[in-house]
């Protein structure tokens, strides 16, 4: 057994995925399968569960893979059910489970107000509803994980409600820590950034895909790359192991410094800069706010 199998305490642990099919959920589950996590994971996306299937069964995994909404309560009491029938306890739960759309606060409804903090709050409050009791009945603790996003820490125009959701998963895990910390239930966020995925492309709707490029990605992120899903899945990892065993209430950024810059871009030829550098602004018509073409005056 090699240091980190040893310390990290994770094989024959069991944890609970909503979300955990595909893009970072699927990265996070096979990851946690590769150091013998016994998973239950549920998704909505339906081909993605079944490719989920057939690699966790090439991998020898033990695993309970549900196709359904986690943000169904029934769907996720069938779910916790299973995992008391078939292993008798629960070690860590991980909420995957979001999403948004881009659009001005003001051009919303509450129908579409209810539908993100259904999609990025609720479910986690009705997982943590579920995973709590499990964990202290066990006397073991456990480890409970909510992805969130670095938009809970900043302003995300565009994005009010999602924003506004995301952020309180933060404060409710930091609260939640407190109040299951004596049973020994940790309760920590993961706050990416940028990540490629399907479903964080079509989270961006509307935007220029200027990430999409090289120069877009060293303007924007301090580290000049976009995040891969494994950069995330290896803090999930962590949070989940023993080796975070003193660790609650916090939340790690694996956003390659976007979230420490907060506004400050790298211009080429300029540096590092909290505002467009006056060649960029000359390049813009006022009037319009659009790129001068080339041979303007």
């Amino acid at each position: 057994m090699g240091w980190f199998e040893d310390r990290g305490g994770l094989a024959g642990t069991v944890a609970i995925i909503s979300g955990g099919a595909g893009g970072i959920g699927g990265a996070v589950t096979t990851d946690l399968a590769a150091n013998g996590v016994r998973l239950a994971v549920i998704d909505i996306d339906g081909p993605a569960v079944e490719a989920l299937r057939a690699t966790l069964k090439e991998q020898g995994a033990d695993a309970i893979v549900h196709h359904g909404d986690a943000r169904d309560p029934e769907e996720l009491a069938r779910l916790f059910t299973a995992v008391d029938e078939a292993w008798g306890r629960l070690d860590t739960l991980v909420n995957v489970v979001g999403g948004t759309f881009r659009a001005p606060f003001v051009e919303t409804r509450p129908k579409g107000w209810d539908a993100l903090i259904r999609q990025n709050l609720t479910h986690i409050l009705h997982t943590c509803s579920l995973a709590v009791p499990r964990m202290q009945a066990g006397g073991r603790g456990g480890s409970i994980v909510n992805l969130t996003t670095v938009e809970a820490h900043r302003a995300a125009p565009g994005f009010a409600v999602y924003a506004a959701a995301k952020a309180a998963v933060e404060q409710f895990g930091r609260t939640l820590a407190v109040e299951v910390a004596p049973s020994g239930i940790r309760v920590n966020n993961v706050a990416p950034d940028y990540t490629p995925t399907p479903n964080m492309q079509k989270m961006s709707g509307g935007g220029d895909n200027a990430y999409s490029t090289p120069v877009g990605v060293r303007v924007g992120i301090p580290m000049g790359r976009p995040g891969d899903v494994t950069d995330v899945s290896g803090c999930v990892v962590f949070l989940a192991s023993a080796l975070s065993t003193y660790v609650t209430g916090t939340t790690l950024h694996p956003d390659g410094g976007t979230y420490a810059s907060s506004g400050w871009l790298n211009w080429p030829g300029v540096g590092w800069s909290n505002h467009a550098p006056a060649h960029v602004l000359a390049a813009v018509d006022p009037a319009t706010g659009r790129p001068v073409a080339l041979g303007d005056e």
